[in-house]
């Protein structure tokens, strides 16, 4: 966070809520004579867009004006717990024969023929 980021918050900022991660989420304090309040998130860490929450990605996006609680994000039974993007870290996605993991793959299961030129 830069310091005319915290001095920003500081004087025209208005607390809302915290997520799972630690961030914390501001909105203008007063209401603009046009439009609509300014809201911001402030990162626990480093800056991760990814580190938002569904909940409060519609709330930072306007999509949902209602600020979602700690109580309400365990969500449905079928959701998954929301995991920012992964990629470049040792727990990002690697599928069977990558060289991550085990470097050999499944035999092939289809009715392929490799082209062979001049045949």
């Amino acid at each position: 966070m830069t310091i005319t980021t915290r001095l920003y918050t500081f004087f025209n900022g208005e607390f809302v809520g915290e997520d799972d991660f630690g961030n914390r989420y501001f909105t203008e304090k007063k209401q603009p004579k046009q439009g609509r309040k300014k809201r911001w998130v402030i990162y626990k860490g480093m800056a991760e867009p990814s580190k938002i929450p569904a909940r409060w990605f519609s709330w930072m996006h306007y999509i949902n004006d209602s600020v979602p609680s700690r109580k309400n994000s365990a969500g449905y039974d079928w959701e998954k717990p929301h995991l920012p993007n992964l990629t470049g870290t040792k727990n990002a996605y690697a599928p069977t024969g990558s060289l991550r993991k085990s470097g050999e793959h499944d035999k092939a299961t289809a009715d392929y023929e490799a082209w062979v030129p001049n045949k």
